[in-house]
């Protein structure tokens, strides 16, 4: 098994995944990699306009107006997996985090 850059298979994945929802990949960093605080930024960005787009869904369905619920449901699991998700990438930085400083130099 060779040898495989992650941050070089991270950028492609990424980049793909804005082609696929159809917006421009973010630009990497002057060094190379992609600045990991944008990356994050956009990540909660992301998470929490889910969330809203569930919020907006969930008030038009309760006033009456032409929403579906099976459209709400759809919305509402998708901004909870969005959420979940970014729990669990907490968790790992947190993790990573507490390892490096458990460390002993």
């Amino acid at each position: 098994m060779g040898d495989i850059d992650i941050t070089q298979a991270l950028s492609k994945l990424q980049a793909m995944a804005a082609a696929a929802q159809g917006q421009a990949p973010l630009q990497p960093a002057s060094n190379g990699s992609a600045d990991f605080s944008k990356l994050l930024q956009s990540a909660v960005d992301k998470v929490n306009a889910s969330e809203q787009q569930a919020d907006k869904l969930i008030d038009g369905f309760e006033k009456g107006e032409n929403t579906n619920l099976t459209e709400v449901m759809i919305a509402l699991q998708k901004a909870r997996l969005s959420f979940q998700a970014m729990l669990e990438v907490r968790n790992k930085l947190v993790g990573a985090y507490q390892d490096i400083m458990n460390m002993q130099i």
